[in-house]
């Protein structure tokens, strides 16, 4: 009898995935995933860094130039329509019909995996109930608001109880208290033993959700593990300036000669660099750059982040809107 594909060890698994589109354009550069089941699993990564083109080809809607990927052990590639049975897929944008009703949108994400009758009715209501929009239900999704309608795109995605659900930048837009409230239930989701691929250019939910994440960045992966053992590889604390005015260069050449200071950046009026003790750091820095002759307008002192781990692999400071091209 032939094994059961499904029962891999990992939920998700690429292999040097590359993707080029027009214009010589390398969205992805070889990039490798391992995503245990059951597990948060965050891609994090600014605008542009091929975080969407990896979610499109492991969903089955784009195809990778090379390289592999499965899911619950089923070829991406090879086995597109068993693939599409397997997961759900909540994208950056909003899929929902906002003139149907919450209800009718639910049933027609039914009926397009096969579902009907009683058993879609009910699912249906179960889910409506669990994300909290059984009242609104049978109003137009026009009139909800855009966290009520990001809750109904996930329980859309959940519909015919896939066993790995993508979620592409789920909260981008949503105020806080929207954003907190989507966070808490995908980690209740995780604990009922869901397989969640998140991406995200949030630090902060990166952070809070992910046991492991993958820092990508113009489309290779340049760091992967857990937040706090990447936070952890960057000893002591980081110190951050604002410079007066915009530096050239001069910041950087007088820290140099700084006791203790490590990997001191300067990226238009902010200076970023590491101490092992930054209290006593700080007063060493401002008494250096007034010798220079550099301004100070504020110094700040912090433990390691997630932002200091993508700076101390990429040489620059995470904008999450940093796009250079399409990706």
């Amino acid at each position: 009898m032939t094994a059961d594909p499904t029962t891999s060890d990992h939920a998700i698994e690429a292999v040097d995935l590359v993707k080029t589109y027009k214009g010589d354009v390398r969205a992805l550069d070889g990039v490798s995933l391992a995503v245990a089941q059951g597990t948060i699993f965050g891609l994090l990564g600014p605008n542009g860094a091929g975080k969407s083109t990896t979610v499109k080809i492991l969903t089955t809607l784009s195809r990778a130039d090379s390289g592999s990927a499965h899911v619950l052990g089923v070829d991406v590639a090879r086995q597109p329509d068993r693939v599409r049975h397997l997961i759900g897929v909540v994208g950056q944008h909003g899929a929902v019909d906002p003139a149907a009703t919450g209800r009718e949108n639910m049933l027609l994400q039914g009926h397009l995996y096969g579902m009907g009758g009683a058993e879609l009715r009910r699912r249906a209501d179960e889910l409506l109930a669990r994300f909290g929009l059984g009242e609104a239900a049978d109003r137009i999704v026009t009139t909800w608001s855009g966290g009520m309608r990001r809750k109904l795109d996930v329980a859309c995605g959940l519909i015919h109880q896939p066993r790995v659900l993508f979620l592409d930048e789920p909260t981008t837009g949503l105020d806080p208290e929207a954003r907190a409230d989507l966070w808490a239930e995908v980690q209740r989701l995780a604990g009922e033993g869901l397989t969640i691929l998140l991406t995200t250019h949030y630090l902060e939910e990166a952070d809070r959700l992910a046991g492991q994440v993958s820092i990508i960045d113009r489309g290779r992966i340049v760091a992967r593990g857990t937040p706090d053992a990447l936070k952890s590889e960057l000893h002591g604390d980081a110190i951050v300036v604002e410079l007066t005015e915009t530096d050239r260069g001069g910041a950087v050449r007088v820290l140099k000669g700084v006791a203790g200071l490590r990997e001191p950046v300067v990226e238009g009026r902010t200076l970023r660099a590491r101490a092992d003790d930054g209290a006593r750091a700080i007063p060493i820095v401002l008494g250096a750059l007034d010798s220079g002759g550099v301004g100070v307008a504020s110094v700040t002192v912090a433990r390691p982040s997630l932002d200091d781990v993508y700076l101390r692999h990429t040489g620059r400071a995470y904008r999450p809107d940093s796009s250079e091209a399409p990706r």
